[in-house]
């Protein structure tokens, strides 16, 4: 059964960093894209980051180019979503989703999704 668990979210003052983990279980990580997403109240959920199957390719939203880094641990099951210079907008629940192979910045094309970590940015 294919299961992602978010961790690492917090409260943190702007300008802060944090290091969010999706663990993966039930499936082979290097088969599948595992994207990051986040709501925040009132808004629809937006895609941040994705790093896809087999080759790794990685992107980023714009809002977070500079600033986010998503990595794969495949002998851990662990995707990463690092988060520096955060800003107030970047409060959100942060989602992992899976998906086979290929990113997509669409959340209705992922099946698989975790609980979701709350990232609070403020002073």
């Amino acid at each position: 059964q294919l299961q992602l668990v978010e961790s690492g979210g917090g409260l943190v003052q702007p300008g802060g960093s944090l290091r969010l983990s999706c663990a993966a279980s039930g499936f082979t990580l290097a088969n599948y894209a595992i994207g990051w997403f986040r709501q925040a109240p009132g808004k629809e959920r937006e895609g941040v980051s994705c790093i896809a199957g087999n080759d790794g390719v990685t992107y980023l939203a714009d809002s977070v180019k500079g600033r986010f880094t998503i990595s794969r641990d495949n002998a851990k099951k662990t995707v990463y979503l690092e988060m520096n210079s955060l800003r107030d907008e970047d409060t959100a629940v942060y989602y992992c989703a899976a998906r086979d192979y290929y990113c997509s910045g669409h959340a209705s094309m992922f099946g698989s999704w975790g609980q979701g970590t709350q990232v609070t940015v403020s002073s």
